[in-house]
């Protein structure tokens, strides 16, 4: 062993009375070492010297830790420490550095501490002592946990020994009982025994004589053991023969350790001491082993693997029980929670039934502490007909300009946004579309909605979505506010608007109602300060509070997939505050949150109650409508993501499975059984308007034909998109989103068609058209006129000719005919030839006479009535 790592190295010698020198430690010799055949090899040996310390080395011995100042370890609580751990950066002054040559200087130079460095030394041990009581304070919750966690199974250990106890007691009654009634039976029978052995002796005499007849083995222990040599086996037999020489023949493979032990006795085996304790017990009394009574949990459905690996019990006395009842099973077999009861109550087991959607309990609806609610801003959603200035109402809020950017001057989005009103509280506006497509928009935007502002034109009225608004808002059972807009239009009538809304319930102030009314106008910038007024008074009655100090809870509002960002997800905040980091459920999806967004397009750290935010972070895009819980764990994110991914599985496969459910279902499906498909891909930019295009596209179609969705979703079109569409003959259609370069290329060599969308209008309006191509067309018949055969002509080479005259009309050769006998239609077909005098005629008038022959049909008789008609074929639509 030497004390340095590597032996070349050059050291670093300090002497007290020179300078610091580098000497070499090793030397270095050449050795020749030889090898057979005559081969030879150089090889170098270096020799390191082991440093010796002598009488007159202490100096340097101590001197060295002073040659390198630069760390140093001063007291805990010097100017010097920094944090907890007391570790230094710097030295100490040069007063106070020892001389390591006695009197000469080192020749190193000490720096004194700046100002700058023991503030920041100062800071971090500030920052030290908080963490330490940081520390302190996570502790004692974790201990006081643990002590919960220990008292919780201290309880349950002692319930399991008094249970055990329980147990033990009636076994040993039962074992005292059996005591008990063996006695009994031995005192009862005893003298019925002896008897026989009386009555009998001449069987005595023949058992005994029978018994000096068998010969006993003797005792293992006592009989001596012949030696075994080898690998023989031992056994009881004469004398051993004697072999040539005089040597006992020896038997197996010679091996060293059979040479080396071959005059040694073996001895008894473990193995067959335990086979002879065996035989010796004879198999006598099997200890019932103990009974251990668990609680089995059962779900909806288990395996009889499960279930008997729940009770600790064979699965072959499960299928036993099983067979008893008369039903036969495999070990893979799935059995009811009933039976699965029966079976472990049957056991002596005691059972406790859960559910699988028992993996959602307290995700949602946690009651809060009446003292921990705090005011929250209102969350007010905007709702009303198409073109009634919804969108630019909300921009003259807002000062911005939305409506511009959104395709031909509609709202296809839902948005949510919050704005500062004059008197300084915050509002959450939440703005839906006003089409007849976004009717689920509009639902979902009255579901998380505290006040509704229902728009109103006032030189429109009231108008099929203002109905629907209106039931929305009253299903929700939320209070509403008519904004009647465009007030400053010279045709406004606001009157009539507040008449027309009596129609539905709607009682405004001014006619004796409840219901709040405002007149605006978003142009002119008129009233808008008394709308806002007149939120925050209908606020300040409902008193809306909130819990922010617990994990947030929410809705999805919005869900789309960014080619950049990944699945981004606009919730809207209810309960709770929403912290970067925390793990989030949404319908089937979760994930952590690696950013929150505003409105404004700004990155937050947190969202406190009523707050609209994008979040990041999702492993894929939720659903619109999906409510939104923080979960402490992944485990439990994806066991709660698992189970409703695994029941939206079984709905789409009960779905395509065509189960027949109900009478009314199969009668649909008989209806629908010859029914033309018109296959589609619907791809949109987020998951609102795919889903109203999926609603507007499924209410197309009638009896004969219909839009059947192979696929919709979220972001752009991708090559596996084009590779679903060509297997199953769709048409892929892009709702403001594109194809990706891939993809396009791909469509393009397949044949497969790609339409893009930005008007929910123009998409539903072409597919319709499209559809329309799929139905059958109508036939038409346009009467020409009617003709009587006067005359039958049979002329060789040709057949019968009709001499007719006509009498209604005219008669046009090459359009059909039906020919009329007794008012009954006895043929239908085609005019073949139409002649007038010996000239082939193309028409013949009313009044004149013509000969007529019919094609394949000769069976013509005088009087007979000839109907000449044109069929035309009419395209239909939807």
């Amino acid at each position: 062993m030497t004390e340095t790592k590597n032996p070349g190295e050059k050291t670093l010698t300090v002497t007290p009375t020179k300078t610091l020198t580098l000497k070499r430690s090793v030397e270095q010799g050449v050795v020749r070492q030889s090898f057979s055949h005559g081969r030879t090899k150089a090889v170098v040996v270096e020799k390191v010297k082991r440093r010796t310390v002598g009488p007159g080395d202490g100096k340097v011995t101590e001197a060295a830790p002073a040659s390198t100042p630069a760390v140093s370890m001063p007291r805990r609580g010097a100017p010097g420490t920094r944090g907890a751990a007391g570790l230094t950066t710097g030295v100490a002054a040069p007063s106070a550095a020892p001389n390591v040559t006695g009197g000469k200087p080192s020749g190193v130079v000490l720096r004194q501490l700046t100002d700058e460095e023991r503030t920041a030394r100062a800071h971090a041990l500030a920052e030290s002592k908080v963490s330490e009581i940081e520390e302190r304070r996570i502790a004692e919750e974790a201990a006081r946990r643990r002590e919960e966690r220990e008292a919780a199974e201290r309880a349950e250990r002692e319930a399991a020994e008094a249970r055990k106890r329980e147990e033990d007691e009636r076994r040993r009654h039962d074992e005292e009982t059996r005591r008990k009634a063996e006695t009994e039976a031995k005192k009862r029978f005893g003298d019925d025994e002896t008897k026989p052995r009386t009555a009998a002796p001449a069987v005595g005499a023949a058992a005994a004589i029978n018994a000096r007849n068998i010969v006993q083995e003797p005792d293992e222990e006592e009989a001596p053991r012949p030696a075994r040599r080898g690998t023989g086996a031992a056994r009881p037999t004469p004398a051993p023969k004697p072999t040539r020489g005089g040597a006992e023949k020896r038997r197996g493979r010679l091996t060293l350790v059979t040479a080396l032990t071959a005059d040694e006795e073996r001895e008894r085996s473990v193995a067959s001491f335990r086979r002879r304790t065996q035989r010796l017990k004879g198999h006598a009394v099997n200890e019932p082993k103990e009974k251990l009574v668990r609680e089995v949990t059962i779900p909806e459905v288990i395996t009889i693997q499960e279930l008997a690996n729940r009770m600790s019990e064979r699965a072959v006395d499960v299928i036993k029980l099983l067979m008893k009842q008369g039903q036969m099973a495999k070990i893979t077999d799935t059995i009811d929670a009933d039976t699965a009861q029966l079976i472990a109550e049957e056991l002596g087991h005691s059972v406790r039934r859960v559910a699988e959607s028992d993996v959602e309990e307290g995700l949602f609806d946690k009651a809060d502490d009446p003292a921990m609610l705090y005011p929250r801003p209102p969350v007010v959603t905007i709702m009303g007909h198409v073109d009634h200035g919804k969108t630019s109402l909300l921009d003259a809020i807002r000062a911005t300009n939305v409506a511009g950017g959104e395709a031909g001057g509609i709202t296809q989005h839902i948005g949510a946004y919050q704005v500062t009103s004059t008197l300084g509280s915050k509002i959450t506006f939440i703005d839906t579309p006003g089409h007849a497509a976004f009717t689920s928009m509009r639902a979902r935007g009255a579901k998380v909605t505290d006040i509704v502002v229902l728009v109103v034109a006032a030189d429109d009225g009231v108008m099929p979505q203002t109905v629907e608004a209106i039931q929305h808002a009253k299903a929700a059972k939320v209070p509403m506010i008519v904004a009647i807009n465009k007030i400053d239009k010279p045709d406004a009538k606001p009157d009539r608007v507040r008449t027309e809304l009596l129609q539905h319930e709607v009682q405004v102030e001014s006619l004796g109602g409840d219901v709040l009314d405002v007149e605006v106008s978003a142009t002119k910038k008129i009233n808008l300060d008394k709308l806002l007024e007149t939120i925050g008074l209908q606020s300040e009655i409902l008193d809306l509070k909130a819990n922010p100090d617990r994990p947030a809870e929410g809705t999805v509002i919005e869900a789309k997939l960014d080619r950049g960002r990944g699945p981004v997800a606009t919730v809207l905040v209810q309960r709770g505050t929403l912290r970067n980091g925390d793990i989030v459920v949404a319908g089937a999806e979760w994930g952590r949150v690696r950013a929150l967004l505003s409105d404004t397009g700004l990155s937050v750290n947190s969202a406190s109650p009523s707050t609209p935010v994008e979040i990041l972070g999702f492993n894929g895009t939720p659903e619109a409508g999906d409510r939104l819980a923080v979960v402490e764990s992944e485990a439990r994110a994806r066991e709660v993501t698992e189970y409703r991914a695994r029941q939206r599985r079984e709905k789409v496969a009960a779905r395509a499975s065509g189960m027949r459910g109900s009478l009314e279902q199969m009668m649909t499906q008989l209806k629908s059984a010859g029914r033309k498909e018109f296959p589609l891909l619907v791809k949109g930019d987020v998951q609102g308007s795919v889903e109203a295009i999926v609603g507007a596209l499924e209410k197309l179609g009638n009896a004969e034909v219909g839009a059947r969705i192979i696929l919709a979703g979220v972001g752009g079109i991708s090559e596996s998109d084009i590779t679903l569409a060509e297997a199953s003959g769709a048409a892929v259609i892009g709702f403001n989103v594109r194809a990706h370069k891939e993809a396009r290329e791909m469509a393009e060599h397949d044949g497969v068609e790609i339409r893009y969308y930005n008007i929910i209008y123009d998409l539903v309006d072409d597919v319709k058209k499209a559809m329309s191509g799929l139905l059958a067309p109508t036939l038409r018949e346009t009467m020409l006129g009617n003709a009587v055969i006067l005359e039958i002509f049979n002329i060789s080479k040709v057949g019968k000719i009709a001499g007719c005259r006509v009498t209604e009309g005219t008669v046009e050769r090459g359009a059909n005919v039906r020919l009329i006998r007794d008012n009954v239609v006895i043929h239908e077909g085609k005019l073949s030839q139409l002649k007038r005098f010996k000239d082939d005629a193309r028409e013949v008038v009313a009044g004149q006479e013509c000969g007529m022959s019919f094609e394949n049909y000769q069976d013509m008789r005088v009087g007979d009535v000839i109907e000449c008609y044109r069929v035309e074929t009419v395209q239909r639509s939807l």
